[in-house]
């Protein structure tokens, strides 16, 4: 696994690059100070994930993460970052982390966050699950709006779908199974008229519910 370490901060930068080295697997291709470094890096050795701090100067990690996954799609973004406030997560996730850990973040998680980040698969870390859901349980439902007919429930499944979380993710942060969500979102997928997930988040962005 690739990766790219984003931080402003030489010394937190430096003391990632040097725990990730001892990680089997896992080749730090480049470290970047700043966002607008982080997309010249990227554009250059193309990794397969990037750690990336949310506060940065001259680009900040929203708009460094947007741009990596909005030009780089086969390059995911994990944040590694001191804030866990709604804002920042949500921001975060719309911009397109799959991931999102905070500092505090052992050698282990990180390790689980940039494996899971490469095949594909969100993480975050157990304090941002938690705020996630009460953001998202404390948005105003506009489904009684809609004319077609989705449930509270299949709009806060909705607007994790759109900040980019798995079924197996939404289904840890709502306390159900799996096969529930799945069924949520067979139910989503026909009530939007959506053919896959791509759908789904256009059609939660063009209502508002995200």
């Amino acid at each position: 696994m690739r990766v790219v370490v984003a931080d402003d901060q030489t010394a937190v930068r430096e003391g990632l690059v040097t725990l990730l080295t001892t990680m089997p697997d896992v080749e730090v291709v480049g470290s970047a100070g700043d966002g607008q470094e982080v997309l010249a890096l990227v554009a250059r050795v193309t990794p397969d994930v990037v750690l990336m701090d949310l506060r940065m100067p001259r680009i900040d990690g929203i708009e460094a993460t947007r741009r990596v996954r909005a030009h780089h799609p086969s390059t995911q973004v994990v944040v590694l970052t001191t804030y866990a406030d709604d804002e920042s997560i949500l921001d975060a996730l719309r911009a397109g982390a799959i991931g999102y850990l905070t500092k505090d973040a052992g050698r282990d998680h990180i390790r689980r966050a940039i494996e899971a980040a490469a095949a594909g698969q969100a993480v975050l870390d157990a304090g941002v699950q938690a705020r996630l859901v009460e953001a998202v349980r404390l948005t105003p439902s506009a489904s009684s709006k809609l004319p077609d007919g989705l449930t509270d429930r299949e709009v806060e499944v909705l607007r994790l779908i759109a900040s980019g979380t798995t079924n197996a993710e939404i289904a840890r942060l709502l306390f159900v199974s799996e096969a529930t969500i799945k069924t949520h979102v067979n139910h989503i997928f026909a009530k939007t008229g959506s053919h896959d997930r791509a759908q789904a988040v256009s059609y939660a962005h063009h209502h508002r519910l995200t």
